[in-house]
Parts: structure tokens; C-alpha cells; sequence
């Protein structure tokens, strides 16, 4: 892939972690409160409904499962993993939790694909999570341990879904709408009996809500999830998942532009950490390219010159070789004035 186009592909897949970056404050500002799991829900199970309307294919064979164990990674388990850490931990800590997804992923890769960690990536993840802690971890009394663990399985389920993803690739014709329809599908039926379980009948909407719940289902996860796919497929987990940070940076900004939240020394220092961290993930030396072969006598052939004859080439060496019967001696012959090369 040439520095452009790569370049593009990445700028597509960040798209994915800036709308997720939106969440929060639609859900603060527009969403029924306390009801983390039919938000989920309502993110899901349409989403993914509507690009299997859209792609019209379904799973074959392994498909089946496979498209089950990602749907339940990256979204069944994800959303309310994740919903559940945002309200037990305090000042954004589960945002902080979520930043070592980078490092996760990194230790997943080499478990899963054989790939052993560059030494650049490390530090990439590390400087990440360190400029994402900076900017949104605030002091706290004593933290919830059901919360941190929450947190902790939402970023570890994310990761394996993401180095799956990568694994196992996409199925011969099958584009990322259709891989992406199968996921969210799969993971909306798993909330869907625990968001009626815990938070009963689905709350009554008004406009806001509607239009919230709207953006949520085709933007902040139909497209976003389709993007994040799609560059999952043509970049290493690593870099994809280094784009990670820009969710709570772009939470962060939005916060201070439309929440009238402050941003200190200290938070603009972290944000400047973790977006150069991010941009670093991004980089890669450039690639030599396949060797080009060596001359040497042993591969030199010969070059007839008009009207030589060549001997046959020889296979093998030793005192056993013998020439191929298959090649025949070749003749070149000059064109006079008056022949015609056939």
C-alpha cells in the first residue's frame, strides 16, 4: 500500500473513535438518563439490522460462529462492559482503563499472530494511555473494584475482538458492511434479553431522544463500526487500536466547546501526549521492497548472436547431469531484404 493511500485509510478508520468521542455528550444532553443497556441496545441491534438490509449476505459455514464470538467481543460484551465502568468510576477513569487497549492488543498480536511487539509501538501505547490519564482523571475518593474490573474486561474484550478481526479477515466476496451487519446483529441479540431483564420496558422518547437515538444508529455506529472494520482489514491491529485515544480527546474538546468545561495546563499538556502518540502509532519505515536478484556466472545465460546456434541448457550439475529433452537447440537467423520474420 503506497504512504496515500495508507494515509487515507487511516484518516477513515480515525473517523470511528472521533464519533465515539460524541457519545458522551449526546447521551448527557439528549438520551433518557439511567439506561445505560437499552442505549446499547438501541446502538446495536438496528445497526446492524440495517446493513444486512443493505449488504444482503449472511453468514456461511464458520461464518456462523465466527461472526458470533466477534459480534459478542466487540459489541454483546463491549457496550455493556463499558456502560457499566462509565457509571461506577468516578472522573473519567474508565476512560483511562480504556486507553491501555493499545498494550492489550499489542500482547494479543503476538499470542494470536505470531507478532512480536516492535519497541516503538510500546511506547506509543504507554505515552497514549499516559496523555489520556492527564487529561481526563480527575482526584477521587476510593475506587468501585466492580467498576475497574468492568472497565478493565470492556478494553480486554474490544482488543481480542479487534485481533480477531484481524485473523480471521473477511470471507471471499464479502465486504466490510456485511462483516460489520453480522457483529452488530449478533451483539444486539445478546443485550437485548439483559436491557429488558435489568432496565424493564423501553422508556418513552421525545424528539431529542429520537434524534440522539438516531445519530447514534447510523452515524456513531453504523458508519463508525463499518469504517473501524474496514481499517481493522487493511491496517495492523496495533495502528488501528493506537487510534483509539481519540475518542476521550475528542470527548474532552467537545466538552469545553458545547459543556462549558475548563481545560487546564495539565489537560492540553495530555492531549498534546496522546494525539503525537497517536500519530506515531501511525508511522512505519518504508518498505525496501523484494530483493532483486543477484548476476552472477552461474545465472548469466547466453546470447545468441545471428546465426549462432546455442547448445541446449543442462540440468543438474555433477557427473550425472544430462541435457533436457524437452529443449530443443536454438538457431538465430539474420532477416534479409527479402524474408519475412513469421
Amino acid at each position: 500500500m503506497s504512504a496515500h493511500r495508507r494515509a487515507a485509510v487511516v484518516a477513515l478508520t480515525a473517523l470511528a473513535p472521533v464519533s465515539w468521542g460524541t457519545t458522551y455528550v449526546v447521551t448527557t444532553e439528549l438520551l433518557p438518563p439511567e439506561r445505560p443497556l437499552f442505549t446499547a441496545l438501541v446502538r446495536a441491534l438496528p445497526a446492524g439490522l440495517l446493513l444486512l438490509v443493505v449488504a444482503r449476505v449472511l453468514p456461511r459455514g464458520a461464518w456462523w460462529w465466527k461472526a458470533g464470538v466477534l459480534g459478542a467481543l466487540n459489541i454483546g460484551a463491549f457496550f455493556p462492559l463499558l456502560f457499566l465502568a462509565a457509571y461506577r468510576l468516578p472522573g473519567g477513569l474508565a476512560a483511562v482503563v480504556g486507553s491501555v487497549g493499545p498494550l492489550l492488543v499489542l500482547g494479543l498480536s503476538a499470542l494470536l499472530l505470531g507478532r512480536r511487539p516492535a519497541l516503538r509501538d510500546v511506547l506509543a501505547g504507554t505515552v497514549a494511555a499516559l496523555g489520556v490519564s492527564m487529561v481526563v482523571l480527575k482526584a477521587a475518593g476510593a475506587l468501585d473494584a466492580l467498576g475497574v474490573a468492568a472497565a478493565f474486561a470492556s478494553t480486554a474484550s474490544m482488543a481480542a475482538g479487534t485481533v480477531l478481526t484481524q485473523k480471521w479477515g473477511r470471507p471471499e466476496g464479502v465486504g466490510p458492511l456485511a462483516l460489520t451487519g453480522w457483529q452488530l446483529t449478533a451483539g444486539g441479540l445478546l443485550i437485548a434479553p439483559l436491557a429488558f431483564l435489568v432496565e424493564g420496558a423501553p422508556p418513552a422518547l421525545d424528539a431529542g431522544a429520537a434524534g440522539g437515538y438516531a445519530y447514534l444508529v447510523l452515524v456513531n455506529t453504523a458508519l463508525a463500526y463499518v469504517l473501524w472494520f474496514r481499517g481493522i482489514g487493511r491496517l495492523t491491529a496495533t495502528q488501528a487500536t493506537l487510534l483509539g485515544p481519540l475518542s476521550p480527546l475528542t470527548a474532552a474538546v467537545l466538552g469545553w466547546a458545547l459543556l462549558d468545561e475548563s481545560l487546564a495546563a495539565l489537560q492540553l499538556a495530555g492531549m498534546a501526549l496522546a494525539f503525537g502518540a497517536t500519530v506515531a502509532g501511525q508511522l512505519r519505515a518504508p518498505s525496501a521492497g523484494p530483493p532483486r536478484p543477484q548476476l552472477t556466472p552461474d545465472n548469466l545465460a547466453p546470447v545468441a548472436l545471428p546465426g549462432q546456434r546455442l547448445p541446449a541448457p543442462h540440468v543438474g550439475t555433477g557427473p550425472h547431469q544430462r541435457q533436457s529433452p524437452s529443449v530443443l537447440p536454438v538457431e538465430v537467423r539474420r532477416e534479409g531484404p527479402g524474408r519475412r520474420g513469421r
